[in-house]
């Protein structure tokens, strides 16, 4: 088979999985398939498909595959500058997607859509984030931020910053996230020391913390409010607010 024999071979592929697509959407596709046709966005011409195994084969899900550090994609034999490009833009667009879908939507109603587009932002990243959700009165939710990165301790967040960041949106209500790198879902005495200071400094200026939730590995969230925290918490700086009040 000569070279343009192969590539018409290649393209009849591709459009294939592309006329697959659009008869019967994303559910007929296998990671691989999917994987393959993200690596063909950044270099058309070329066989993808081996290139999307061995992906799989060394990171084991299409998450991972999104998640994975460029250095780590370009060590796969067919993986280059190009097709990373493709497979970062695509979870780019993505993350976009679920953040904007988010805003404007009443929180406890959508926790499931909040907690997609936490997952999908802070699964996979080799360091600590702290995401913030700001909400009006009625809990809708208006914005969401990341406000420090790095260690997630009431030594690395401002709560000052913080405020300001509500204030400027006119916020009423907080959700903070954070992930843990490790996986672990359980939370540290720090996480708990900053949700309890934080608590403090935003009743003060009247703005209320609902919750904090922590993104492990894979669909993994915990809730602080769920599990009662954000009550205990309450209820032991009640005395500290009512004195100064």
């Amino acid at each position: 088979m000569d070279r343009s024999d192969w590539q018409e071979k290649g393209e009849g592929h591709r459009q294939r999985l592309r006329d697959k697509f659009l008869a019967q959407g994303i559910e007929a596709f296998t990671d691989a398939e999917i994987v393959e046709l993200l690596l063909t966005f950044g270099t058309p011409r070329s066989d993808c498909k081996e290139a999307a195994r061995a992906a799989l084969a060394q990171f084991k899900t299409l998450p991972a595959v999104l998640d994975a550090a460029p250095a780590e994609l370009q060590q796969i034999k067919g993986i280059g500058s190009k097709n990373i490009f493709a497979l970062r833009f695509i979870q780019g667009v993505a993350r976009r997607y679920l953040r904007q879908r988010i805003v404007g939507k009443h929180y406890v109603r959508s926790s499931r859509e909040v907690a997609d587009y936490l997952i999908h932002a802070m699964r996979g990243l080799q360091h600590e984030v702290l995401t913030v959700l700001f909400l009006d009165a009625a809990h809708a939710i208006i914005d969401s931020a990341v406000v420090a990165e790095g260690t997630v301790t009431t030594n690395t967040v401002y709560p000052r910053e913080l405020v300001k960041a509500a204030l400027a949106r006119n916020a009423s209500a907080l959700i903070l996230a954070h992930n843990h790198p490790s996986g672990a879902l359980s939370p540290s005495r720090q996480d708990e020391e900053l949700t309890r200071t934080l608590h403090l400094v935003c009743s003060f200026m009247h703005i209320r913390l609902l919750d904090h939730l922590i993104i492990g590995s894979g669909d993994q969230v915990y809730s602080f409010a769920d599990q009662g925290i954000m009550a205990k918490i309450r209820d032991d700086c009640r005395p500290i607010l009512e004195r100064t009040g």
